[in-house]
């Protein structure tokens, strides 16, 4: 059993993140539909939000220039205050699982891919935010994360998802190290990641 359950925790929280590309989304969407299936309470929720930091961060996807790094970074933390407060928070409480499409590693990889100290973003974060109960890590080259962007969501890359900010970004997902990650190829398709990511979540649900 983890040291979050161990300590009274009622809920469980699983985080899954990557680079732009990796398929967050679509996992996510698939392991809460089979977690409800087999009868649990889920609540799936995402960062950025769609509260008022989370819409502020969303208008960067296409001037990221009109804020300074510093102003970039608070907006996030901000956010996941208001996420944490709001939304996880509560569900855990409640005993639900709680599946967030990115969370704070996200903030410490792409941040720190734009100039600031990754363990520094977690720490901070860490100070507040309650600590996964697992972290679905989907790894994908940058190249291959950007060819389904363009080829399979038919998108334009946005400020976030340029192949060189990315490269920094898979290099710092690549460095960090916490107990609660675990690691996902995420090359194949969406059926067998799935398979993957469920192997690992039953595995939790059994400790």
């Amino acid at each position: 059993m983890n040291a979050a359950r161990k300590a009274g925790r009622p809920g469980i929280l699983i985080a899954i993140e990557g680079i732009d590309g990796t398929g967050k989304s679509t996992q996510l969407r698939l392991l809460a539909g089979e977690l409800v299936r087999r009868g649990h309470e889920v609540v799936a929720t995402r960062e950025p939000t769609d509260g008022p930091f989370g819409l502020k961060i969303r208008e960067l996807f296409l001037n990221r220039g009109q804020v300074s790094p510093a102003e970039e970074l608070a907006l996030f933390v901000a956010d996941r205050r208001e996420h944490v407060r709001d939304v996880i928070e509560p569900a855990l409480a409640a005993g639900k699982i709680v599946l967030t499409d990115r969370y704070y590693f996200s903030t410490a990889a792409y941040q720190g891919a734009a100039g600031h100290d990754p363990e520094a973003i977690l720490r901070e974060n860490e100070s507040f935010a309650p600590e996964p109960d697992l972290v679905l890590l989907l790894d994908l080259p940058p190249a291959k994360g950007i060819e389904r962007i363009e080829s399979l969501r038919g998108e334009r890359l946005n400020e976030f998802e340029q192949e060189q900010n990315l490269r920094r970004v898979a290099a710092i997902f690549a460095s960090l190290r916490r107990p609660c990650i675990v690691r996902i190829d995420a090359a194949g398709d969406a059926a067998a990641v799935h398979g993957l990511i469920l192997a690992q979540v039953e595995r939790l649900l059994a400790s």
